[in-house]
């Protein structure tokens, strides 16, 4: 397999390469693919594959991450989507901040933070101490707002309708769960883990375990094993490089 962003060509990237991307917040990981597959059809033109027939381009992620998280997203074109779903497993890493005294309906701040859970009793030692419960073998309930199927819809139009369904708890591994920092109701974290994982639960229940309340109110996915943020490019950049490879 060759290392990622090192296509060579338009024809290359078009019929099989590993890309990633740097997502900005705000995007769902579909509008990244989106944002590719536009620009290719109404700005390129795809070359023939070997036989001289067209070629219909194919991309895929390996990894969903929501429209507030930043980071690393791993991207797929061509023949390599064949092996999305073993990208897929490789383990996460991410960072990002846990303010506590609120919680919201979905764990994080697509939805309003409510109540006013009692902080004062919060330090850097109980927050660790409280992480700490939530490593190795777990089985998490995801949060209601989320791409969930529950009984053929997603959980996440369900729970904007206002109803309660009850999602299964899934099996999940948590290997780190670092508290870096904790000033001023706002934890600083990092979090290597399974694929699967809802970061953002964890963020919940580590309000639970510390007495308090909390939220996810910030979060960046920095590695999906054997890939690393510091590798990835901007959309633009991607786009840029292929329209230079157009003319």
């Amino acid at each position: 397999m060759k290392a990622p962003n090192s296509f060579e060509s338009l024809e290359e990237f078009i019929h099989g390469s590993l890309i990633l991307i740097d997502k900005p917040l705000g995007w769902t990981s579909f509008d990244a693919l989106n944002k590719i597959k536009g620009f290719v059809k109404h700005k390129l033109v795809i070359p023939p594959n070997e036989h001289g027939h067209p070629q219909r381009f194919k991309i895929g992620h390996a990894g969903t991450l929501d429209p507030l998280a930043t980071g690393l997203l791993v991207i797929c074109t061509g023949r390599m989507t064949k092996i999305i779903d073993n990208l897929q497993a490789g383990e996460k890493e991410y960072i990002g901040t846990i303010a506590f005294g609120q919680t919201t309906p979905s764990y994080d701040l697509e939805t309003k933070p409510e109540g006013n859970y009692p902080t004062t009793h919060l330090t850097l030692e109980s927050i660790r101490n409280a992480a700490k419960q939530l490593t190795g073998d777990l089985m998490q309930r995801p949060p209601g707002f989320s791409a969930k199927q529950i009984d053929g819809q997603r959980a996440y139009k369900a729970a904007r309708r206002g109803e309660q369904i009850e999602i299964p708890a899934v099996s999940i591994r948590v290997d780190e769960f670092e508290i870096l920092s904790f000033e001023k109701g706002v934890a600083q974290f990092r979090i290597a883990c399974s694929k699967g994982t809802y970061i953002r639960s964890l963020a919940h229940d580590l309000g639970k375990i510390a007495g308090s309340g909390a939220h996810l109110s910030s979060l960046r996915r920095s590695k999906s094993l054997p890939f690393d943020i510091s590798d990835a490019w901007t959309v633009e950049t991607l786009l840029e490089r292929l329209q230079l490879m157009s003319i």
